[in-house]
């Protein structure tokens, strides 16, 4: 496999498909990162979007494969929802089966970040991400493991930040009123003038992550010391942030802002805004969980503050 390393995950996403002849849609889960089907809009690639599973919270691999085997779709690009590390090999084999040219996108951009590929898969692009929050918290960067066959060339584009600061004002104004969100293309995706080497990028990643981790795991514990268990997601999702769903999820928020703490509300599902359809599912789940901080940005009191006042909201 071949290494790509680029300003965003988003850039290495963009050039992979400007160049593709094949411009049948894609297939997405509707609790993706709003960025992601962006990014399909200015390269110009229809997308669709696939409810997620009630039981995994990943999309729903029977519902995709159904798609799948109609030939309509030029790829998939697969989320791990929360950074949950579960990849669905046998689901990417079958993909690859029906169409062995659609392209087929593994997007571990909320996952711990490996450094190495995995030789096993048969996703054509393993995706990564590092940035402010991400378990290797550093400078914005994405980085990704291609097949060898796969071509790819990177396009530098002009990068203006009003642009991007305009570009999330937009779509955050879409979803949080349940409107149908119109793409305006801009200035708005970065791209590196003199990227890093390898080597070096990997070596502070390696070591940014240890630390993350290290800091996470102390934080999670503060949370489940203080939290009911039957609140929190399974451990498998709880590293990118710690996920709660709550009885009351305005009320909850409101009172952790209150307290000058902080959380957040993710993924939205983006059926009805970005695309046609209706996803139930990554409907229900977005309206009822909570992400808690864990990162290096969150001390153990501010974890213990934010806790508590989750028991005083429920």
């Amino acid at each position: 496999m071949k290494t790509i390393l680029a300003a965003r995950a988003s850039t290495i996403l963009y050039n992979l498909l400007v160049d593709r002849n094949d411009r049948r849609a894609f297939l997405l889960p509707a609790n993706i990162c709003p960025i992601v089907p962006i990014t399909f809009f200015k390269a110009g690639i229809p997308i669709e979007f696939v409810d997620i599973s009630a039981s995994t919270l990943h999309m729903d691999l029977g519902q995709a494969e159904e798609r799948i085997r109609t030939g309509r779709y030029g790829g998939l690009l697969y989320a791990h929802t929360y950074g949950d590390p579960f990849t669905p090999q046998d689901f990417f084999r079958t993909v690859k089966q029906y169409d062995p040219g659609s392209l087929l996108i593994d997007d571990r951009c909320l996952c711990v970040p490996e450094l190495m590929p995995d030789q096993t898969t048969s996703a054509d692009v393993t995706l990564f991400s590092v940035g402010y929050g991400k378990i290797a918290d550093m400078p914005h960067a994405g980085f990704a493991f291609l097949n060898e066959d796969l071509i790819y060339q990177s396009h530098p584009l002009p990068f203006h930040r009003p642009d991007l600061i305009e570009l999330e004002k937009d779509y955050e104004r879409s979803i949080e009123r349940r409107e149908l969100y119109s793409y305006r293309d801009s200035a708005w995706l970065q791209t590196f003038s003199n990227p890093p080497a390898w080597p070096e990028f990997a070596e502070r990643v390696q070591a940014v992550k240890e630390d993350s981790i290290a800091h996470r795991r102390s934080i999670n514990a503060v949370y489940n010391s203080l939290i009911p268990p039957g609140l929190g997601l399974g451990e498998q999702y709880q590293f990118w942030r710690f996920n709660l769903r709550v009885p009351n999820k305005r009320k909850t928020l409101d009172a952790i802002f209150a307290a000058h703490l902080f959380a957040s509300s993710h993924y939205a599902s983006l059926a009805g805004i970005m695309g046609t359809g209706i996803c139930p599912v990554a409907g229900k789940l977005a309206d009822e969980v909570v992400n808690l901080f864990n990162d290096t940005h969150y001390t153990l009191d501010m974890a213990e503050k934010t806790a508590k006042i989750i028991l005083g909201s429920l």
